[in-house]
């Protein structure tokens, strides 16, 4: 995909008509000699599709009263959108990224319309660059590429989604960068890096996503790409633009970190309890580098680790990352020693006055007049409303009734896995759709939980199941031994692992899950409908077709045969919901230290 041309201030424009028409010499802008230019990097990472507020809050530090929180309505593309015009307003340089997972994983406004209605979106609010991440994967690489490039999809018949709704679709207005993707003979999928011209100096941004991305997305939709060592990439795309006289560099990485401290504040530059897989690649990304932008783990955190500020901003549009660099006209470094940076929330029109100002007040100067004046951008509330008119028919449409709420908390297995689990054995029970007897569900499939807001039985929408089940992944019934089932159980914790991922069992399936035991020996008491599992007995066994090709690092797997295809995971939980099914509070994996 070819990268769009530096987009020139209006000041560095009329500079160069006055080269052109007078024959003047090149001068810096208006800026002062010696006087530093400044950049204003906005980030925002893991929007997921989510262009609608629908309820969205963030628990920030109370200014005025230490020591509590406040739980801040936030979020909303109108809001995000109305939010970045503000920082640009006070910023004469400004670039605004997305740092992965833009797509995937959505909402019905934007996985019904096959995520054109979130790229539109994106180009209404001036989005400049953005990096893959793992869930921009989620339908493969060629609908990726047609989501970037423009064009029309074919209406698949297992699917409601649509494309080209109210128009022609012309695609993204801005490029994916990524240094560590490459296809198998070694030629880059995108670009490594995107520079921006900043009057007379260049400013370097260099991509990379989850090394982890094979074992996470379904394999069938990357085959032929290899995701390599994001510090690697990261160290050889660095060198690159210092060879071409690029000094002012910034890391956008879909990977992340967390801090240990629940609760901490997302601006204490300290990051107590600082660690993840980020901590571990920021060590070894060239010194070179004088910011990182992440995403992935939806944490917000502004680190200080040295002279190198690390960030991320929570997730689906309720804040933003922004970094002002300050940059030296003559050499083109940036003084980290100057950089200011913040986390702040996308205040929406739910935020009342008093806690707007409130908020703001806590701020720094730049960024408290921000909050202040930010308000939601009309055309894009105009593009959000349409598509929301659009899907509103069909997420509305009552599907079932639930017999209380379904969440995913839980040491083990959770209600909401439970059920899905339950949907997808009663799917594929019958002889002629597999035989199955049992099912197994992972909790990253599920997005969602899936509420009773009024007294039970209460209605569940379409929309409301959609949401929770959004990838349209399809059922597989495989055979397994009683061995091949304990070896598998046993592959949730692999070594090195500090804990397990522990998938959600279906009804009458139950097992002791030892944590402190040695490999090999975490599953005991193994059960199915109250027998224990004999090693030679042969079991059907139902998952979703994203585990069946060895997603979450299920490789075994992929090992087991006698497969008949089910039907799409979304179709059996709307029939299983028609039931009325009522949540168990009983984990069927039982937790023993």
């Amino acid at each position: 995909m070819s990268l769009p041309a530096p987009r020139p201030s209006p000041a560095w424009l009329l500079c160069l008509a006055a080269i052109v028409l007078a024959g003047c010499a090149a001068a810096p802008l208006s800026t002062p000699v010696g006087q530093p230019l400044s950049l204003r990097v906005i980030a925002f990472n893991d929007f997921h599709g989510h262009l609608e507020a629908d309820g969205k809050q963030l628990s920030l530090a109370d200014p005025a009263h230490p020591g509590l929180r406040l739980r801040v309505p936030v979020g909303g593309a109108e809001a995000l959108a109305g939010t970045v015009a503000a920082l640009r307003a006070g910023a004469r340089h400004s670039v605004l990224i997305s740092s992965g997972d833009l797509l995937g994983a959505a909402p019905l406004v934007s996985t019904l319309f096959r995520h054109e209605s979130t790229i539109e979106v994106m180009n209404q609010m001036g989005l400049d660059l953005g990096i893959p991440g793992n869930h921009e994967f989620d339908a493969g690489e060629a609908e990726l590429q047609r989501l970037l490039a423009g064009g029309c999809a074919a209406t698949r018949a297992d699917s409601p989604a649509q494309s080209c709704v109210q128009h022609s679709y012309s695609g993204a207005r801005f490029p994916l960068i990524a240094a560590n993707i490459s296809r198998r003979h070694g030629a880059p999928l995108f670009a490594p890096s995107w520079v921006r011209q900043v009057g007379p100096v260049q400013v370097g941004f260099i991509g990379a996503v989850t090394r982890t991305t094979p074992s996470i997305v379904l394999p069938s939709g990357i085959t032929g790409l290899a995701f390599g060592d994001e510090a690697e990439a990261i160290n050889r795309a660095a060198a690159e633009l210092q060879a071409r006289g690029v000094q002012a560099l910034v890391a956008v990485v879909h990977e992340g970190g967390e801090l240990a401290q629940a609760g901490a504040d997302w601006n204490d530059e300290r990051c107590p309890g600082w660690q993840g897989a980020l901590a571990e690649i920021e060590r070894r990304i060239t010194p070179a580098v004088d910011v990182i932008l992440s995403a992935h783990t939806h944490q917000g955190y502004r680190c200080k680790l040295g002279e190198r500020v690390v960030m991320q901003a929570t997730s689906y549009g309720r804040g933003v990352s922004v970094v002002d660099l300050p940059i030296n006209p003559h050499t083109g470094r940036v003084d980290r020693s100057a950089i200011q940076s913040r986390n702040l929330p996308v205040l929406n029109a739910r935020t009342d006055v008093a806690m707007r100002e409130l908020l703001a007040a806590a701020e720094p100067a730049p960024y408290a007049q921000a909050l202040r004046k930010a308000r939601p951008d009309a055309g894009v509330a105009s593009t959000v409303a349409g598509y929301t008119a659009l899907a509103a028919p069909r997420a509305n449409q009552e599907v079932g009734r639930l017999g209380g709420s379904f969440d995913r908390s839980g040491r083990t297995d959770s209600a909401a896995g439970r059920l899905i689990a339950d949907a997808q054995l009663a799917a594929t029970r019958a002889p002629e759709n597999g035989g199955a007897q049992l099912a197994l569900m992972n909790a990253g499939g599920i997005r969602a939980d899936l509420l009773c807001r009024t007294t039970a039985p209460c209605p569940v929408s379409f929309g409301d199941v959609f949401t929770a089940q959004p990838f349209g992944n399809g059922l597989v019934v495989m055979t397994l031994s009683g061995a091949d089932l304990r070896e598998f159980l046993e592959s949730q914790q692999p070594a090195g692992r500090e804990r397990p991922s522990l998938l959600a069992p279906s009804d009458g399936l139950s097992y002791r899950w030892l944590a402190g035991a040695a490999p090999g020996q975490h599953v005991q008491d193994l059960r199915l409908h109250g027998k224990p599992v004999q090693p030679d007995e042969r079991l059907r066994v139902t998952v979703n077709s994203f585990l069946a090709e060895g997603g979450d690092g299920f490789s075994l797997l992929k090992r087991y045969g006698e497969r008949v295809a089910g039907p799409q995971d979304i179709d059996a939980l709307l029939a299983h919901v028609r039931g009325n099914p009522a949540p168990s509070p009983v984990a069927r994996i039982s937790w023993a230290d």
